[in-house]
């Protein structure tokens, strides 16, 4: 049975003694050490219970009033659809890509349309000169007179900028070379990382303000640092697309504050990044006559449709390994098809060589694609072009058997709002219906098929 104490502790930092003194030797405040009961063996060996006050006093959850969190928009509506519907005041926002993909440029042009609206913006570059960050502000257009420019590496530099500027927007570019003296270790290192990070957080908490942070990537493709720092922030967005393409998107990995299965599109310019509210023509070809070896599928990223197409290649193999080349589709699904087509379906690509790619630069991996996959390649093998009004969409099992793809209602309705008229998904059943549906309504005859 837990038995009651005289314990004497200080109102000002906590520290407790055994007996009364007028000063405390920890904080060495004068007159803040009171008497207080302390019940001994409910606590561990060393642990001394606080006393809770009523303001802090644990409540039913029912009695805690719900208020609703504000998003204030960015300027850019393509980046706050990602974040649920703008930045939130004290939200701790991390965002990570590939070098080179345009995350400063990004970041750049929220804080140059957050300033546009009267917002005093701080950005600090840690790793480009004032200069430097001028020059592409310039070059983007992104000259406000509300935006504030910094480049500092060393912590407590930053956090004298913000109380000099007092802005309601930080921005830190990048939280890896950013460094403070309170911590061991060279910029970057885990330490360095974790006390920088949770520093600003606390700030951002304490000050109601809205920090972005920026976030370098390994050679996998995860963020550097440790994995501490996706957890303490509110919201991990990742900026991806091909260096070698204009195309760009924004996904969320973590949102405290709003979904986590919406994606942001963006296109690289001469004059910066710019935002596409509707991608729908990317991901197509401009061929006005039908093409063997394409078929268009409806994908959905986050709680968008897009229109992908798919093209596949055959060529008659002269080498005992025939060749599997994709480009923006998972190989090993690919993999699986050319199987279920020849196991299921009796085409014989065994002996030949397939190549199976998408338009655009888009990366699509969900089984919902299947069948557009499927059909691109059987296409290609007979040299029998579909009807351009024609799209597919479905998920094709081991046995052959085609089935219902994730939003498929969803997926049903853009294809009929973009203007395709026939469409083939899971009411085929199997794929050998699915195949005899398709090529049924070709119009395009077969040209000198070539004899594999």
């Amino acid at each position: 049975m837990a038995r009651v104490t005289t314990n004497f502790r200080c109102t000002e930092c906590g520290a407790s003694s055994i007996k009364w003194v007028g000063r405390c030797g920890e904080c060495q405040a004068w007159g803040t050490v009171v008497d207080q009961a302390e019940t001994v063996g409910l606590a561990p060996r060393g642990v001394t219970p606080l006393k809770i006050s009523d303001a802090r006093g644990a409540r039913p959850i029912t009695e805690i009033g719900a208020e609703s969190v504000a998003h204030w928009p960015s300027g850019i509506a393509e980046f706050d659809r990602v974040l649920g519907g703008g930045i939130v005041p004290g939200a701790a926002i991390l965002l990570s890509g590939e070098p080179g993909v345009g995350k400063s440029t990004l970041l750049l042009e929220v804080a140059s349309r957050a300033a546009a609206t009267g917002q005093r913006v701080l950005y600090v570059s840690a790793e480009e000169s004032v200069s430097q960050v001028r020059l592409r502000a310039q070059r983007t257009n992104a000259l406000q007179p509300t935006l504030y420019l910094a480049a500092e590496t060393d912590l407590a530099t930053i956090l004298g900028q913000i109380d000099a500027v007092e802005p309601q927007l930080v921005i830190v570019d990048s939280v890896q070379t950013v460094s403070s003296s309170l911590s061991e270790g060279l910029a970057g290192g885990p330490s360095q990382v974790r006390e920088v990070a949770s520093t600003l957080i606390r700030v951002s908490k304490d000050r109601n303000l809205p920090v972005l942070l920026v976030g370098h990537v390994t050679k996998d493709g995860s963020i550097a640092g440790p994995r501490l720092l996706e957890h303490l922030v509110d919201v991990v967005l990742q900026f991806e697309g091909d260096r070698q393409t204009a195309l760009r998107f924004v996904r969320s990995h973590k949102n405290r504050f709003g979904p986590t299965d919406e994606v942001g599109c963006f296109e690289m310019t001469g004059d910066g990044i710019a935002e596409v509210a509707d991608p729908s023509g990317l991901f197509l070809s401009r061929a006005r006559q039908p093409v063997s070896g394409t078929c268009v599928t409806i994908a959905v990223e986050g709680r968008r449709s897009l229109p992908v197409e798919v093209q596949a290649l055959i060529v008659k193999s002269n080498a005992p390994q025939p060749r599997r080349v994709v480009n923006g589709v998972d190989g090993s699904r690919v993999a699986m098809l050319l199987a279920v087509l020849e196991r299921r379906a009796g085409l014989k690509l065994s002996e030949v060589d397939v190549y199976v790619s998408t338009v655009g630069g888009i990366r699509v991996t969900e089984p919902g694609a299947d069948l557009a996959i499927a059909l691109a390649i059987a296409s290609a093998f007979n040299d029998k072009a579909f009807p351009l009004t024609q799209a597919v969409i479905g998920e094709i099992s081991l046995a052959g058997e085609i089935r219902p793809a994730s939003s498929a209602k969803q997926r049903v309705a853009e294809a009929k709002r973009l203007g395709f008229t026939t469409i083939i998904d899971s009411e085929a059943i199997h794929l050998r219906e699915a195949l005899r549906q398709a090529f049924t309504r070709s119009t395009v005859e077969r040209v000198d098929a070539p004899q594999f």
